[in-house]
């Protein structure tokens, strides 16, 4: 037997389901494939430094499985065409993949698997992108979970009593076929000029190696201390390893485990008490969970998608009523010239790095949607198009939830006031000094309020050129909380 294993966003070789079992269940006959998919490539939410990450990822893949006695067969096309030419090419019996949970990738494997039945190739699925998916994370009456808290107390609780499902901690173990293959069998790795791609920020570091050697720092020091500095904008206090997750270059299972040995080792004892305070690693592996119930959400209730998960607000009226106003704010926003110093700081960095706190994206979304009174559609696919993590649940999830059409929605009549945020999450202003140059020289006691500085300091410090506020907070939040008062 001989067995296709497709590499899709599972670019590891640790505890990666799918590969191991084809390794167990071919006697290492495996063939390692990646297929750069056409489609994909041509879509309009393509991200250059998510690509990136994933060529990165990818080098390193390969460099890995050679050091495994295999390597990696890189093919360009449409998987649906590929795979089937592959198996026939190589004589496999079988491709084996990891399950995706969003609508468009679902869409592609049943294609694919149809294609495959037509060329009488076995075609087998399995769970690794979460720890538990689909019935396994039901209500006691057998409905899908749509509030959070509920559902990470059955996760937690499934993770006591299941142990998570242990990770798998050998390497799969190859048979030397692939290397002995013809060099043509498989294409080059292209740069992102060859694919006709821009770069637009700095690579990020993508791959296995990276993941495991972040998650070890991270864990060594930074999770402790995660409780207490992830919202901080003065300094970062986040693992960094959501892109890792995005592209599966870092197992769930062995990050969920590594953090709990991590707060054994402390001599903290594990409590699945919600209510109860809970350290750094339990705010963590809270925020590893909110992954899994998005990516349920976007699994069983495909319409969240491209829409809202609470149809009641599909009613409900975005737009100031001038289309070409309602685009002057927008390009405002994405450009980070909306004259709010902590949304126009979270926008630069976005722009610049690919990357941008958590607590900095719910205070752009919130000003996105109930400042400016715009659609969340439009951040959603914005993100989309400049996060190196950018990925399809998260970012639909955590978009609804800001404007509170989603699950476990924040209340409508719950805004981030952007200037309170600011002080509360930079006080010194470090944040916005270091993305906004306008404001570099700016009095501390005006930082978070650019336009009580004095004219004549504002001469000297330069703050003058920076941009008045687009829109009157006040006013506006309260124009928002009209529009959802009307929809009962």
């Amino acid at each position: 037997m001989k067995v296709i294993h497709w590499f899709r966003r599972d670019l590891r070789l640790l505890d990666n389901t799918s590969l191991m079992a084809a390794c167990a269940e071919a006697a290492g006959a495996v063939i390692p494939v990646f297929i750069l998919d056409t489609r994909l490539l041509a879509g309009a939410g393509v991200a250059p430094v998510r690509l990136q990450f994933m060529l990165e990822s990818l080098r390193d893949l390969d460099a890995n499985l050679r050091k495994s006695g295999s390597r990696l067969i890189l093919r360009k096309g449409l998987p649906e065409v590929e795979l089937p030419k592959l198996a026939k090419e190589f004589g496999a019996n079988a491709v084996y993949f990891n399950r995706d949970v969003t609508p468009r990738a679902i869409a592609r494997d049943s294609r694919v698997a149809s294609a495959l039945n037509e060329a009488a190739v076995d075609c087998k699925s399995f769970k690794d992108v979460v720890v538990f998916e689909g019935a396994e994370m039901l209500t006691k009456d057998g409905h899908p979970y749509t509030v959070f808290t509920p559902f990470k107390r059955n996760w937690l609780a499934k993770w006591d009593g299941l142990n998570g499902g242990a990770p798998i901690k050998n390497l799969p173990n190859f048979s030397p076929q692939t290397l002995l293959l013809p060099t043509g069998v498989s294409l080059p790795l292209p740069t992102l000029k060859e694919l006709g791609v821009t770069a637009t920020v700095p690579g990020q570091g993508g791959g296995e190696t990276q993941a495991a050697a972040l998650l070890a720092k991270f864990l060594a020091d930074g999770v402790h201390k995660y409780g207490t500095l992830r919202d901080s904008l003065t300094v970062d206090g986040t693992s960094r390893l959501s892109p890792h997750f995005r592209f599966g270059t870092l197992s769930p299972r062995i990050a969920v485990h590594s953090a709990f040995a991590a707060r054994m080792e402390e001599g903290n004892r594990f409590s699945t008490a919600i209510k109860q305070p809970e350290n750094g690693v339990d705010v963590w592996v809270s925020e590893v969970v909110w992954r899994e119930f998005y990516m349920q959400i976007l699994q069983l209730h495909p319409h969240a998608y491209s829409g809202n998960f609470n149809r009641a607000c599909d009613a409900l009226q975005w737009g100031g009523g001038n289309a070409k106003k309602d685009a002057e704010l927008f390009a405002a926003w994405c450009d980070g010239r909306t004259g709010y110093p902590i949304v126009d700081a979270a926008m630069r960095q976005l722009n610049t790095t690919g990357w941008m706190p958590n607590r900095a994206r719910m205070i752009v979304a919130s000003f996105l949607c109930k400042d400016l009174l715009l659609d969340w559609r439009l951040g959603q696919r914005y993100f989309m198009q400049k996060l190196v993590d950018g990925d399809p649940a998260a970012n639909n999830g955590g978009w609804q939830w800001s404007a509170s059409t989603g699950t476990d929605a924040q209340p409508y009549f719950r805004v981030f006031n952007p200037t309170l945020q600011s002080e509360k999450f930079d006080p010194t202003g470090v944040y916005i000094r270091k993305y906004i140059r306008d404001l570099a020289r700016c009095p501390q006691e005006f930082i978070h309020d650019p336009t009580k500085v004095p004219p004549m300091i504002a001469l000297q410090t330069n703050t003058a050129s920076y941009p008045k506020p687009v829109v009157d907070h006040a006013k506006q939040k309260d124009i928002m909380a009209a529009r959802f008062k009307a929809l009962k």
